[in-house]
């Protein structure tokens, strides 16, 4: 997907757990998978030049490594916007489940803000 005011590609992990008719569907058998689809379209993108925008949730900075590595091997800006607040959850994550990733928040380095 292509956003229309910067012209990024627009990519996401779960933009790769849509069913054939293109609605949402969580399997948490396929996190790794797409994960790892969405870290190797990002590369390819940056490998032509092309300017990506990831909007994954990470709340430990393991999970967003493979992306700053990307950024410092294609040489391009890096530029990482923290939400803070409520927002409406659009997938039916638990509770639980969010209440989890927020125990485990870890703030960014200071060389990414």
């Amino acid at each position: 997907m292509i956003c229309e005011k910067t012209g990024a590609i627009h990519l996401e992990a779960d933009q790769f757990m849509l069913d054939r008719n293109g609605d949402y569907r969580f399997d948490g058998r396929k996190l790794r998978d797409v994960h790892a689809r969405c870290e190797t379209e990002c590369d390819a993108y940056l490998s032509t030049g092309q300017a990506v925008v990831v909007s994954n949730t990470f709340s430990e900075i393991w999970e967003m490594q493979a992306y700053l590595d990307m950024a410092e091997r294609h040489d391009v800006p890096l530029q990482i916007i923290e939400c803070h607040g409520q927002f409406r959850n659009i997938h039916g994550v638990p509770d639980d489940k969010i209440d989890a990733m927020r125990k485990r928040w870890q703030q960014l380095p200071d060389r990414y803000r």
